[in-house]
């Protein structure tokens, strides 16, 4: 896919946050997210690094131990094997454009299913 935005790929999910793949190969993987007011990734830690660069909305983002308030405009790096999540605020919708490098296993998002599951951002 060599062009997209925001609005062609938007899709909310009334259940969880809502995760379009706009482009991956073995070493990099971008993802449009889109979420529903409160909801949230779980705080997992895959080997991978990660950028999270905010479209609209407002809400936080975690990096290792730290919690950054985010909004339209801003930018979290997140280093490979460090706590990541992602959560809207309570009253905004969230978009966000998530850069993975290299994209995470299916078995290092084991953390975000169980958390999705339990209703828990940080579920361990």
């Amino acid at each position: 896919m060599p062009i997209t935005d925001f609005a062609a790929e938007r899709a909310y999910d009334d259940e969880t946050f809502a995760a379009h793949k706009v482009f991956k190969t073995d070493d990099l993987q971008v993802v449009c997210g889109y979420f529903e007011p409160g909801q949230f990734i779980p705080v997992h830690a895959p080997s991978s690094a990660l950028v999270v660069a905010v479209e609209s909305g407002t809400g936080v983002v975690r990096e290792g131990e730290t919690d950054h308030r985010v909004e339209p405009g801003d930018v979290v790096t997140v280093a490979a094997d460090e706590d990541r999540g992602i959560k809207a605020d309570d009253d905004s919708r969230l978009e966000a454009l998530l850069v993975t490098a290299p994209p995470p296993t299916d078995a290092e998002h084991e953390p975000v299913r169980e958390g999705l599951r339990r209703g828990e951002f940080e579920p361990y």
